[in-house]
């Protein structure tokens, strides 16, 4: 009987004669000295193979090298080919300073790849060299190596009795194994790691994020399954953290990881499911297609992953994950590149990803998402902290895309969102806002900026508690978003819970002492509870990371005012007055000031200029405008923006 050629191991099989390592039936680029290690450690399963004996096998004694340096090298390779940690290794496990071990279980497969003919291969006794000097010579070489056949062959007696009894064992085993009282694993929660890209071109990595983007959009529209947001899975590109302490830190109960690979039009993106606690996999699948493709194999994924899950689906869940529209090459390519430029949240950001979005658009002008983001875009351009456009010019045109999205999918709940805060912050239509963010969750109910967006709306409207509530809803999906975090605990600053603020904006800035926003909120709390030496060094720590953020300078202007640094606050005062750029005049700001100068009339005119301008009334809702509240002119703005108490 011919020896068996191909092993398998994890979701991962190796043909050691033509040297190919495939996964999910897929090809894995792997060559040469990491190839030769695997054959190394496949030969000699659950033993330690020495750092020595891998010198001598790879590295003959006429070869000069530096070989430690080269082992290193060789393993990590190795590793990254199987997708391995050292840290928390699956399947190459390292014994410092004396080799490395292969842990999983291997199954040798036959000649006619039909039955598996061993389950785990244990360490056998050594074969004898071949007489052969070409064998001899180089026992790990892609078409040589017979070493692992002859030990596989020798430990099976290849007898129907010995084939009976693996059978036996076999069956036994699954039923030991099986779980215990009959119910599948339960799954509630889940972070999809950003997917790898395979084409090792850092040009493509827009591609790899958008793809992980869009799947986390799929699963996220099911409402029994939390599923982390982008911002905080995108957190662990790059790192090499075992998945249990990942699955800890955002606390969820699985991850899914996996790759992207284009090539031309070709798209392969291959998926798998792990219970995270147990780093056990569930699942894993590849899907293949051209670019128009795309939205339906990241549906398939998202399907396959319900049906893994056991999630029961609602009819208007089931029908999203099967609505597939075939979608324009270059459309695409110009949104997710539009998307990557959008989260980087800069103002340079933000002007490029209206371009990309609005090229899309040319390409397709059917294409709903593209109109999403491209009123995402222009809801930031006209937002204070990137100051690209005038409110007066930005707003419409968000509005306007999101009316378009609407149009074309009326399904899309980023783009009933994304309307409720064009309604909400310069319309000041709360009411039909309120509509909008309802309908918007309602679709899509996994979207954190969704909950996040809704809360600063009922803040509005005075309803602090359950304001509160929802920031904290979109903190669960998205636990490591600083600025989620930070708005928490400025909700929490505008609900008058200084103590719980104070509490927050600590763990904001525990994550990134370099966030300015957690910065600006703590000083803030610090002005409301009268420490005003600390509230100032705040607010200076805010205004130096933001470079001259306005809203934060004008915070500490504030705070000096209050705190009796008169001279201090009215410099800054008069460098707001002369710093209008874009079509902000900086109304709001100053009227901050004047309020902590005590010039209630001042403040008032300006807050009248800022009325004039639309500016955002969430601004109001600061504690720092308490002292106006009572006053009638500020009753009738409130009235007039439609936010009477």
């Amino acid at each position: 009987m011919p020896p068996p050629r191909v092993i398998r191991f994890g979701v991962f099989e190796i043909d050691v004669r033509s040297g190919e390592l495939r996964k999910q039936g897929h090809k894995i680029r792997i060559e040469g000295q990491p190839l030769q290690i695997l054959i190394c450690l496949l030969e000699n399963p659950g033993e330690l193979v020495t750092r020595e004996e891998l010198h001598r096998k790879l590295w003959p004694a006429d070869t000069y090298v530096n070989f430690e340096h080269g082992l290193n090298a060789a393993v990590k390779r190795l590793r990254q080919a199987l997708n391995d940690s050292a840290d928390n290794p699956r399947f190459v496990e390292t014994l410092p300073r004396r080799g490395y071990r292969f842990l999983a279980p291997i199954q040798a497969v036959d000649a006619g790849g039909d039955l598996p003919v061993v389950n785990e291969v244990p360490p056998a006794e050594p074969v004898p060299a071949s007489g052969d000097p070409a064998e001899a010579k180089d026992d790990v070489g892609l078409s040589k190596n017979t070493v692992l056949f002859e030990r596989v062959r020798r430990m099976l007696p290849w007898k129907r009795s010995g084939l009976a009894l693996l059978l036996v064992l076999g069956i036994f085993t699954v039923w030991m194994l099986r779980p215990k009282n009959g119910r599948p694993t339960v799954i509630r929660s889940l972070a999809v790691l950003p997917l790898e890209n395979l084409s090792h071109d850092p040009s493509q990595d827009y591609f790899a994020d958008g793809m992980t983007d869009e799947l986390i959009t799929e699963l996220g529209q099911i409402s029994e399954l939390r599923v982390i947001s982008r911002t905080s899975a995108m957190t662990y590109k790059g790192a090499r953290k075992p998945l249990p302490q990942i699955a800890r830190e955002l606390n969820v109960d699985a991850v899914v990881e996996g790759t992207v690979l284009r090539s031309g039009d070709q798209v392969r993106i291959t998926a798998q499911l792990i219970l995270a606690p147990a780093d056990k996999h569930l699942w894993a699948q590849s899907y293949e297609g051209d670019l128009r493709q795309t939205l339906a194999l990241q549906k398939q994924v998202a399907r396959a992953i319900a049906e893994e899950i056991h999630i029961e689906l609602t009819s208007h869940e089931r029908d999203v994950l099967k609505n597939v529209k075939a979608v324009n090459p270059d459309a695409y390519e110009a949104y997710l590149k539009g998307r990557y430029f959008w989260n980087k949240r800069t103002a340079d950001g933000i002007k490029k990803a209206i371009d990309y979005f609005n090229h899309a658009i040319e390409k397709d002008s059917n294409y709903a998402q593209a109109y999403v983001g491209l009123t995402d875009s222009y809801a930031l351009a006209g937002d204070w902290k990137y100051a690209v456009l005038a409110p007066k010019e930005a707003y419409p045109k968000a509005k306007a895309a999101a009316i378009r999205a609407i149009a074309l999918d009326s399904t899309l709940g980023e783009a009933h969102i994304s309307l409720a805060f064009c309604l909400d912050g310069f319309d000041w239509d709360f009411a039909s806002a309120g509509r909008e963010f309802t309908q918007g969750i309602e679709l899509s109910p996994g979207y954190a900026t969704g909950y996040e967006w809704y809360g600063w709306h009922l803040a509005s409207l005075g309803r602090n508690d359950e304001a509160v509530a929802e920031v904290k809803k979109a903190a669960s999906l998205d636990p490591l978003s600083l600025i989620i975090s930070s708005d928490v605990a400025e909700e929490l600053l505008v609900a008058h819970r200084y103590e719980e603020a104070a509490e927050q904006s600590q763990k904001t800035i525990n994550m990134d002492s370099f966030f300015a926003p957690a910065h600006y909120v703590l000083g803030q709390v610090f002005v409301q509870k009268h420490m005003h030496r600390e509230a100032v060094a705040e607010l200076q720590k805010a205004v130096e990371l933001s470079e001259g953020s306005t809203a934060f300078t004008a915070n500490l202007a504030y705070a000096y005012a209050v705190s009796g640094r008169r001279n201090e606050a009215v410099k800054i005062l008069n460098d707001l007055k002369n710093r209008s750029q874009n079509g902000f005049s900086n109304a709001p700001e100053i009227a901050l000031v004047y309020v902590g100068l005590d010039q209630k009339d001042q403040a008032m005119a300006w807050l009248e200029k800022a009325f004039e301008e639309r500016f955002s009334p969430w601004v109001l809702m600061r504690p720092a405008f308490d002292p106006l509240r009572s006053d009638p002119r500020f009753q009738d703005l409130l009235h007039r923006i439609g936010l009477e108490r």
